[in-house]
């Protein structure tokens, strides 16, 4: 890699407007990580303690608990660290090791989001068959192929990265290595880069965002022909956090991302990726953990009956 690239470190220029509350953005984003672990954390050992989320639906939640950790876990550390240092750098090796989790991590949650909705397509438009089409070999191997479909799209383009030459400057305009960021240092082509981001943009992001539309106009399809009022609520119940959790997640996302492509201040910039990168992760388990009856049941007695989830 030395010998694509002068440059050996990065700067980041992220909050860098605000010296002065560096002491206050670290307080705010240490309780925000520590409440996304936490949360998720809890989201996993309720599903495997509880014998009422022992399904596929639980399954798929647990994992993306699991995801939503490492999420925000690539970005949060290293910021919090930066927060403290007068130089607020990183690596040329961290900043691709950056990209490469971050970007698997968005690929993942993209195609989790579609399983889980496949989920919820099977369940209330195949009943019968739920078992067998949701089996949990099923399950496992919709999880493993939604990992290998990040990992494969995030080392494609970490390789392309890599392969770019970079003379200076070495700033970057925020507190995390991404794909886009990273290209406009280049003093090379980028134009395969960029191709291929429009490419996996297709396959990762759209597909699995049109599937996810597609299963849900069937499921609301199914529910309408229900005759019973209780049923078809129950039946919405089962639907509403995932749902909630899709709309936020493809919400924050294009927000992000078409932003960037029509320029931005600093601070808005910021803004919009701490709620894609940071909240997200965040709200997921409070989505859940709220909309969720079993969930909130489960939580309860993992802690003795607390009346604190009965809300």
């Amino acid at each position: 890699m030395n010998n694509q690239t002068d440059v050996t470190e990065f700067i980041f220029l992220g909050f860098s407007n605000h010296p002065n509350l560096q002491g206050l953005f670290f307080l705010i984003f240490l309780v925000i990580y520590l409440t996304a672990v936490l949360g998720n954390t809890l989201i996993i050992t309720a599903t495997r303690v509880s014998p009422a989320l022992q399904t596929p639906m639980y399954y798929f939640l647990s994992n993306l608990s699991f995801l939503d950790i490492c999420y925000i876990s690539t970005t949060i550390p290293v910021m919090l660290v930066n927060l403290f240092r007068e130089k607020k750098t990183i690596s040329y090796e961290g900043c691709l090791s950056q990209i490469f989790f971050l970007v698997t991590c968005a690929s993942t949650e993209c195609i989790l989001l579609a399983a889980m909705a496949y989920d919820r397509y099977v369940a209330i438009c195949h009943p019968l068959q739920y078992s067998v089409f949701m089996s949990m070999k099923v399950c496992v191997c919709l999880v493993t192929g939604t990992w290998l479909c990040g990992m494969v799209n995030s080392l494609t383009h970490t390789v392309l990265a890599a392969t770019l030459t970079l003379c200076g400057p070495n700033q970057i305009s925020h507190f995390f290595c991404d794909i886009p960021l990273f290209l406009k240092l280049s003093c090379s082509d980028t134009s395969v880069n960029e191709s291929v981001i429009h490419v996996a943009s297709a396959i990762i992001g759209l597909t699995p965002c049109l599937f996810i539309a597609m299963s849900y106009i069937l499921i609301i399809s199914a529910i309408l022909r229900i005759p019973s009022a209780q049923s078809r609520s129950k039946a919405f119940s089962t639907c509403a956090s995932h749902l909630t959790v899709v709309v936020v997640f493809y919400g924050m996302a294009n927000f992000n991302y078409d932003r960037r492509s029509v320029g931005y201040s600093l601070d808005t910039d910021i803004l919009v990726s701490v709620l894609f990168c940071v909240m997200t992760p965040m709200l997921n388990p409070i989505i859940y953990s709220l909309r969720n009856k079993e969930v909130k049941g489960a939580l309860s007695k993992l802690f003795g009956g607390s009346a604190l989830w009965e809300y």
